[in-house]
């Protein structure tokens, strides 16, 4: 992969009601490109619409790829990865650092009537996670827009060292970042 493509990374970090989600566009030389920044609710089901609007309002078109950390950010806010696509026109994938039996149970636990069904409709419509292998580490992909190969390239890298891909490391600090100045600005 060239050095200069792009990667958008997301990545949340959450207080109460509120989660930031910031974008981090880059390369794959790992230098860093440029940020935007969304808000969801947390337990919402807002993270799909908020993620599309941080990539809009970005205007980047030299983003080939959209990395999501995870699938449900902020407390089982669960990324619709299909519509990502369809509204972004680029390549969607969803990186989880931990294997898990996935979160049917916990939607389930944590929602009742209509919100958990909602939630697990859109968690269920999602492309199985399948685990890649990435420096002597293990990161679970779910990918829409691209073959497996390619993504597992994308992932592998946009990798260079901990196991994260840069992009959703430099998006959570990011994010973590404006959260604690939100706090310290209240």
């Amino acid at each position: 992969m060239k050095a200069g493509v792009r990667t958008l990374g997301i990545a949340e970090s959450y207080r109460e009601r509120r989660s930031t989600l910031a974008g981090a566009v880059v390369r794959a030389n790992r230098v860093v490109d440029g940020f935007a920044f969304a808000t969801c609710t947390v337990g919402g089901t807002d993270s799909t619409t908020a993620i599309t609007s941080l990539f809009e309002d970005l205007g980047r078109e030299d983003v080939r790829y959209l990395l999501v950390a995870g699938i449900a950010p902020a407390w089982f806010n669960v990324v619709d990865l299909h519509r990502l696509h369809e509204a972004t026109g680029t390549p969607v994938l969803s990186v989880t650092f931990e294997g898990s039996e996935g979160l049917e149970r916990a939607i389930r636990e944590a929602f009742d009537g209509e919100a958990a069904t909602q939630r697990l409709e859109t968690y269920r419509d999602q492309p199985e996670r399948r685990p890649v292998r990435v420096d002597g580490e293990t990161v679970y992909v779910r990918s829409v827009g691209l073959a497996d190969d390619e993504a597992n390239d994308v992932v592998r890298t946009f990798t260079h060292e901990g196991g994260r891909p840069e992009p959703v490391r430099v998006a959570r600090l990011a994010a973590r970042g404006v959260d604690s100045f939100r706090r310290e600005t209240q």
